[in-house]
Formats: structure tokens, sequence, C-alpha cells
């Protein structure tokens, strides 16, 4: 499969670009307070110079160059979220995946359109990944952006997580052996 070169961001990650994702620490449970998702979106996509060091620093491998994949978001830990491009199609048909900061790595969503519905239960990309679909509070203003730029019926973060997980059960596997 040939690689496209294409910046273009799409339509979905920009309206997501305008959400307020507030984040907020329950100190006396010490975790994350209810209804929160540690997700940052980007304006654009990173450049693809950023995006080679970023593969070739997580990896450790200088052969890579980062062209299949396009980073978007990210968590406050450094973690990010990224269009990985493995099939023919649009941006918007790729997988979204998640790098996090201390080595995890997971498939979050078959798609775009899909991945959308995850953020609308509440559950972003660390968090599908670090504790699954059931981490999350629905959130509305998200749900308006899934169903304005998905295409799709609504999906549960659980119905995201497992189509993701079912076509993409290597994907540790795969990043691993990138490794050095």
């Amino acid at each position: 499969m040939e690689i496209t070169d294409d910046r273009a961001f799409p339509a979905a990650l920009t309206a997501l670009s305008r959400i307020d994702f507030p984040w907020e620490y329950d100190e006396k449970a010490d975790e994350p307070a209810p209804g929160n998702m540690d997700y940052e979106p980007y304006e654009e996509f990173e450049s693809a110079g950023d995006t080679t060091d970023w593969i070739r620093s997580w990896t450790g491998n200088e052969d890579l160059d980062g062209a299949e994949f396009r980073l978007f978001g990210k968590d406050g830990t450094g973690g990010l979220a990224v269009l990985w491009l493995v099939r023919e199609g649009p941006l918007t048909a790729q997988p979204v995946v998640f790098f996090g900061s201390e080595g995890e790595v997971g498939p979050v969503a078959t798609n775009l359109s899909e991945f959308l519905w995850l953020l609308a239960g509440g559950v972003g990309p660390q968090e599908a990944v670090e504790f699954g679909a059931d981490s999350g509070v629905p959130n509305e203003e998200l749900r308006a952006v899934a169903e304005k730029y998905s295409g799709l019926e609504p999906l549960t973060p659980a119905e995201v997580l497992a189509r993701a997980r079912a076509e993409f059960p290597g994907f540790a596997e795969t990043v691993q052996s990138w490794c050095r």
C-alpha cells in the first residue's frame, strides 16, 4: 500500500480541537474525577519531521520514518492519539491507536468515526488502552460531534474497543517488533 502524504486535518478533528476537555483530579480518591478524560486534541497534525523524531525516539529505531502515522492528540503524560495509515482510503478511514508515555500501546478505534463515539461515551485514548471501556461518563458535547461527523449510528465505548481489538489484535506485537 502506498502511504499518503495527506496532512489535511479532518473536519471531525477540527471540531474536537474546539472542545475544552476539562481535567480534574480527585485527591481524596487518588484518581481522575468522574467524567474526565486525559485528552488534549491538537489543532493540526504534527509535522512529518516531528513524527519521524517521535517514532524513532519511542522505538529506538532510527530506520523508521513515521510516514504511516498522523499524531492528532495527547494526554497529560505525553501519550499520543494517532491515526495509523494501514489501509486504502482517506485519513478518516484509518484506525486510531494509542502510544503511551510508559510503553502502553493499543488499538482504540477502527476509524475516526468510531473514535468519535468512544469519546462521546466518555472514554479517551489513554483510558481505552489502560482502563477499558467502562472508565467513562458520556459527554453530550462530544456526542453532538459524533452525531454530526461520524455518519454512524451510536456505538458504546465497549463496542468501539471490541471492534478495534478484533481487527488489530496484534498491534502491540507489531509495535514491539519495531523497537530496538
